[in-house]
């Protein structure tokens, strides 16, 4: 199965392809995203503490007691309806539409008021893609890297079946002005030049099937038996009709 065909004029030549729509496709913060946001400074470590959230320690029930277990986890901000977190002292941030570097940068001048060289690290923390149809392993996946294409995450699925239709993928996409449906085609090598080849949180990719599995999904199980069942009955008939 070809990906990404070349004609063979173009094989033995360099390609290069424009690098503007991968920062076009840079992630945006959207409602109910999850983000760790960390504050830290040089000059004064201690005068942090009031700008991070309180890290929460994971742990079992055991005796009547909670014993601490595994790596602690840092408590996340969530992005509400309106696109806005509340954060320590600064107190409400609208950071919808925004990029993680936009949102440092933003947080990094106005902490400045209070600390000396504040460093801002900002994360998403549910990040994830769902992979679903002809694929060996279809599921959601949670990923810790932001930048993830198409065929990174049909490989984390374990690649197209044979039966999946390569020139029809579908890449749903959770927008401000509702969800957008697009289908791309493997097998076309200007598909890196589209805006849905890198994903976004929460996309949804679907792989069609083919023709043949579309028919054998359709083909009832049971006609076999009615088959037999038939002829036996007219086998029985003229029988009975001599």
């Amino acid at each position: 199965m070809a990906y990404f065909y070349e004609s063979e004029k173009t094989l033995d030549s360099l390609t290069l392809f424009d690098l503007e729509q991968v920062e076009r496709s840079q992630l945006r913060i959207k409602a109910n995203d999850q983000l760790n946001i960390l504050v830290s400074s040089s000059e004064n470590p201690a005068a942090v503490s009031s700008f991070n959230l309180p890290v929460a320690s994971v742990g079992n029930i055991l005796d009547g007691d909670m014993q601490p277990t595994g790596q602690p986890k840092l408590q996340t901000y969530l992005v509400d309806q309106k696109g806005t977190i509340s954060f320590p002292v600064l107190g409400e941030i609208d950071v919808e539409g925004m990029t993680r570097n936009e949102l440092r940068l933003y947080m990094e001048r106005e902490l400045a008021k209070y600390i000396k060289k504040p460093m801002v690290n900002v994360r998403l923390a549910n990040f994830q893609i769902s992979v679903l149809g002809e694929v060996l392993k279809p599921g959601t996946f949670p990923l810790s890297d932001e930048y993830i294409s198409l065929p990174k995450a049909l490989g984390l699925a374990g690649d197209l079946t044979i039966y999946g239709r390569r020139d029809n993928v579908l890449v749903l996409r959770e927008e401000a002005d509702g969800i957008k449906k697009v289908y791309l085609d493997l097998t076309d090598n200007e598909i890196v030049n589209s805006p849905y080849y890198y994903l976004q949180q929460n996309d949804v990719v679907y792989v069609e099937p083919n023709g043949p599995q579309r028919q054998s999904a359709s083909y009832n199980r049971n006609a076999s038996i009615y088959i037999s069942i038939a002829s036996v009955l007219v086998s029985l008939a003229v029988l009975i009709s001599r």
